[in-house]
C-alpha cells in the first residue's frame, strides 16, 4: 500500500549530526547518556556544563541516538525536549548521533519515529564496528539503509497518531511521579520528621483528621536513634523483615507469560510462572546492590535480587518499602569483586517502628495512590504495545492513517 511512496537512503532523508555553533567556555544544557530512558520518548538536560569542543550538539526536538554498545542495543534513543527556559542549543555525550528532519523532505517528529522502527535499529546494530565492548555504528553506514518517505502531510499524520499514544504514556509517567512523591512525602512527614507528634507536642493542629491525629502521641522519648515518638520503639531490620534470595531464571528458559521477571535494576522480562505472590518489594543484590523496586503483581525475582518477606513485627509492605529506601543499604557491600549487598549487614541497621494502628492508617492513605500508579502503568503498557504494533505498519505504508485511527478507536486508545 505504500508502494507509491518514494524511498531515500536514510542519510538523505534526514540530517545527521547537523552543524550547530556553540561558544567555547560558555555554559549550555548538557545531556548525559545515562539520562536517556529507553521507555520514554523524551529526554531533558541533565545539568549545565561549560562547552570546550567535544560532544554531540543539538537543538530542541532533535533525536539523540546512542551509537555505542550496549547503549544502542538497549534502545537508548530519545528526543531532546528541554525544560522551560532552556530552549536554545545544547550538547551531550560524544556517543550520540544527532538526527533531525530534513527541510522539505521529512518532518522532525516523523524522523524520530523512523529511529523507533525495528528494521532501522536492527540495521544500525548490524553495522557496528570496533573492538569488543566498544563497538560503534558509523553514521555513514546509513547511506546503505533506505526508508519510505511519504508526503509531508502523511508524515505529520503518522507522527501525530504515534505521538498521541506517547503523549498519553508521558502523562501517565508524570502522574505516577506525582503520586509517588505524595506517598514518599507522607512517609517522611509521619516517620522521619514526626511532624504530627511535633505539632501535638507544641499544641498545634496536625492538619490530620481527628481519628488519625489521635493515633499519634504528643511527646518524645530518647532512643539509640535519637528522639522518637512516645510509645514507638526501634528494632533491627533483621527482626522486621527477611531478605529472601531470588531464584535463577536464565532468559533462554523463560516462557511467554504475564508474570514480570525482576533483576537487580528492575524488570528484565516476562515468564509464565511466579516465584512469589505480589505485591512485593525487590532489592538489588548483585550488580545494582540496594536498588529498591515495588512490584504490584505476582512476580519472579531472579538470583541477582532479594525479595522482602515481612515478619510479624511489621506487616506493612508500604512502610517497609519506604523504610528500605531511607536506609543506605547500597553501601552495605558484600566482600567480593562483584558489587553486592550483604544482607547480614543490612539486618543490623536500626529502624523506628510505629504501633500497628499507625501503620494501618498509613496503609489506608497510600494504598489508593499505589493502586492508581498500577492502573496508569498498565494503561501505559497497553498503549506502548499498541504503538509498537502500529509503528512498522504506518512507516511501511501497510496501514494508512484512517485505518490506524479506526484501529485505535476500536482498541479504546
Amino acid at each position: 500500500m505504500g508502494s507509491e511512496w518514494g524511498k531515500l537512503a536514510f542519510i538523505d532523508a534526514v540530517e545527521i549530526n547537523p552543524s550547530i555553533t556553540l561558544k567555547k567556555g560558555h555554559r549550555y544544557p548538557f545531556v548525559d547518556m545515562k539520562a536517556v530512558d529507553p521507555s520514554w520518548r523524551n529526554v531533558s538536560e541533565s545539568e549545565y556544563r561549560d562547552f570546550s569542543s567535544g560532544g554531540a550538539r543539538f537543538k530542541p526536538y532533535d533525536t539523540l541516538m546512542a551509537r555505542i554498545t550496549p547503549c544502542l542495543e538497549n534502545e537508548k534513543i530519545a528526543r531532546y525536549v528541554p525544560t522551560e527556559g532552556n530552549e536554545g542549543p545544547a550538547f551531550g555525550s560524544t556517543e550520540f548521533i544527532v538526527i533531525r528532519g530534513r527541510d522539505g523532505v521529512t518532518d522532525n517528529n516523523f524522523a524520530y519515529y523512523l529511529t523507533q522502527w525495528q528494521e532501522f535499529r536492527q540495521f544500525a546494530i548490524s553495522q557496528m564496528t570496533g573492538s569488543s565492548g566498544r563497538q560503534r555504528v558509523p553514521a555513514e553506514s546509513f547511506s546503505n539503509f533506505s526508508v519510505p518517505v511519504p508526503t509531508l502531510p502523511e508524515q505529520r499524520a503518522i507522527a501525530h497518531i504515534l505521538g498521541t499514544l506517547d503523549d498519553k504514556i508521558e502523562l501517565n509517567r508524570k502522574m505516577n511521579e506525582t503520586l509517588e512523591a505524595m506517598a514518599r512525602a507522607l512517609f517522611k512527614n509521619w516517620f522521619v520528621d514526626f511532624l504530627p507528634v511535633r505539632a501535638k507536642a507544641e499544641s498545634h493542629d496536625t492538619g490530620l483528621p481527628k481519628e488519625i491525629a489521635d493515633l499519634f502521641p504528643d511527646a518524645f522519648v530518647d532512643s539509640e536513634l535519637g528522639d522518637i515518638p512516645k510509645g514507638w520503639h526501634t528494632n533491627t531490620l533483621g527482626n522486621i523483615l527477611e531478605l529472601a534470595y531470588g531464584k535463577a531464571l536464565k532468559e533462554a528458559i523463560r516462557r511467554p507469560g504475564s508474570i514480570p521477571v525482576f533483576g537487580s535494576n528492575g524488570q528484565v522480562g516476562w515468564h509464565d510462572e511466579k516465584l512469589t505472590e505480589g505485591p512485593g518489594i525487590v532489592v538489588g543484590r548483585k550488580g545494582n546492590p540496594g536498588i529498591i523496586t515495588w512490584v504490584h503483581t505476582d512476580f519472579f525475582p531472579i538470583d541477582t535480587t532479594f525479595y522482602v518477606v515481612p515478619k510479624s513485627e511489621c506487616r506493612s509492605l508500604y512502610f517497609l518499602f519506604y523504610a528500605l529506601q531511607a536506609q543506605d543499604v547500597a553501601s552495605l557491600g558484600a566482600d567480593s569483586s562483584v558489587l553486592g549487598l550483604n544482607r547480614n549487614l543490612a539486618y543490623m541497621n536500626k529502624q523506628v517502628i510505629p504501633p500497628p494502628d499507625v501503620l494501618n492508617a498509613f496503609d489506608k492513605q497510600v494504598k489508593p495512590l499505589f493502586e492508581r500508579i498500577f492502573q496508569n502503568t498498565e494503561e501505559s503498557r497497553i498503549l506502548a504495545a499498541l504503538r509498537d504494533t502500529l509503528l512498522p505498519k504506518l512507516i511501511s505504508g501497510a496501514l494508512r492513517v484512517p485505518d490506524a485511527e479506526r484501529f485505535i478507536e476500536e482498541a479504546g486508545g
